[in-house]
């Protein structure tokens, strides 16, 4: 139970072997989800995307695909994450598309206004101090900008709400607190979309 435990928690943070053992998995056990969230994003001609929060790099490369002329930024707070993401990507890092990057949602050092497009997949659970991180992604967009959060947890669904007392510093938010922290954050406009059959959801936030 202790090394099930121990496994689970590299969800928030991958780090050493039991890291490298989640990451093999997350592209793809994600990729469903990620493209039902990605599926909400409105007609837009985007020069600048940044992903939050990056993962194994899976969603960055989406968004290359579905933006072909933007540059995409991914940053991730675990250096493995970063390491993964960056082999995925490595064919737009080197044609000048794309750069991955470890940094903090807390205090994202990027340009302010910048930005057509944010996302956060699978992340905000983790994120220390939701109104902060949102801020800062709020800082980072331009005039206009979209904010897009997707998970796979609506913040009710009991297997979610088990893993919170398995995984350490995780949160599951309901789409209510959410659109709270948004708009507490700066951004004017919050749409949610809730899947059919399932507990994902869909944030859909503008600055």
């Amino acid at each position: 139970m202790a090394l099930l435990r121990k496994f689970f928690n590299q969800t928030r943070k991958p780090e050493g072997f039991l890291g490298k053992l989640m990451l093999s998995g997350m592209n793809s056990g994600h990729a469903k989800l990620a493209d039902w969230g990605l599926a909400h994003l409105p007609e837009l001609s985007a020069s600048a995307a940044v992903d939050l929060g990056c993962g194994g790099g899976r969603n960055a490369g989406e968004l290359l695909k579905k933006y072909p002329t933007a540059h995409v930024t991914a940053i991730d707070y675990s250096a493995l994450c970063v390491e993964k993401a960056a082999r995925y990507n490595r064919a737009m890092i080197a044609a000048g598309r794309c750069e991955v990057r470890q940094g903090d949602v807390s205090d994202l050092q990027l340009p302010e206004a910048a930005f057509d497009l944010a996302t956060a997949f699978e992340t905000v659970y983790f994120w220390p101090g939701l109104e902060k991180c949102f801020a800062e992604a709020a800082k980072v967009l331009k005039p206009g900008g979209y904010f897009l959060i997707c998970n796979e947890s609506d913040g009710t669904d009991p297997t979610s709400l088990k893993f919170e007392t398995i995984i350490d510093g995780m949160k599951n938010y309901t789409t209510r607190e959410l659109e709270a922290a948004l708009k507490a954050a700066g951004f004017s406009r919050v749409k949610t979309d809730h899947h059919p059959a399932k507990p994902w959801i869909a944030v859909l936030a503008r600055k």
